[in-house]
């Protein structure tokens, strides 16, 4: 696959481009490459702090880019439990590897059944025209 086209089958996907993974009683939350490729460089990613609550479809931060900056929206409800620090000082952590070291967010989850809600990659493949 080319840059931007990366799905990984065992993630969860939504509209605007973050994905989930269940981790345990955890979900681990990013934006998928897609999202990066078409944002460009990133330069800075504003996460909420450990202890927030977080709502299913509500903004949990922003992202910018060299090109531009987007929110960033939450897959499902629980509480930020862990952020991904790293992203504090290289936040082109993101572009290198969204799905992994470019993690964002790892929530308790109050119903890990909304990821069942999100599109399989399948789904998020014809979503992105891929």
């Amino acid at each position: 696959m080319t840059r931007g086209t990366s799905v990984p089958d065992e993630l969860r996907y939504t509209a605007e481009h973050e994905w989930a993974r269940l981790d345990g009683d955890v979900v681990v939350v990013g934006i998928t490459d897609f999202a990066q490729d078409q944002l460009g460089d990133v330069v800075f990613v504003q996460l909420p702090k450990p202890g927030a609550r977080v709502e299913i479809g509500a903004e949990f931060g922003v992202i910018e880019s060299v090109k531009s900056a987007s929110d960033l929206f939450s897959p499902l409800s629980g509480e930020v439990i862990e952020v991904n620090t790293s992203l504090d000082e290289q936040p082109e952590l993101v572009n290198d590897s969204p799905y992994d070291a470019g993690w964002m967010l790892r929530i308790r989850s109050e119903s890990p059944a909304q990821l069942d809600t999100l599109m399989d990659s399948t789904a998020y493949r014809r979503h992105i025209g891929a």
